[in-house]
């Protein structure tokens, strides 16, 4: 794998005091994305995800790990109008699920 050049923009967000906002997208065969979003030059970026496959299986992405065979952090800006805002505590308890 290359270097990842969203390293520093990804990582300086995540680290920033901005307000974070929680969200969840789901498709017809099962899986499951939620993100931590933070916005960042009037877009909201995702600094943390986890996808949840059809087979149930979690994968975390942050800036530590930005990607891997299986997949990545989204590189575009979160299409807040397609998801659905969910509570912190649920992030976290599917993130620290997936751990």
């Amino acid at each position: 794998m290359f270097p990842d050049v969203r390293l520093p923009l990804v990582r300086q967000l995540a680290e920033s005091d901005a307000p974070r906002h929680y969200w969840h997208m789901g498709d017809e065969d099962g899986r499951a994305w939620l993100f931590e979003g933070v916005e960042g030059d009037g877009e909201h970026w995702a600094v943390r995800q986890v996808e949840v496959g059809t087979d149930r299986a979690a994968r975390r992405y942050w800036w530590r790990h930005l990607q891997d065979e299986h997949g990545f952090l989204t590189d575009q800006p979160l299409e807040i109008w397609e998801l659905t805002e969910i509570p912190p505590e649920s992030f976290e308890a599917v993130w620290d699920a997936a751990g």
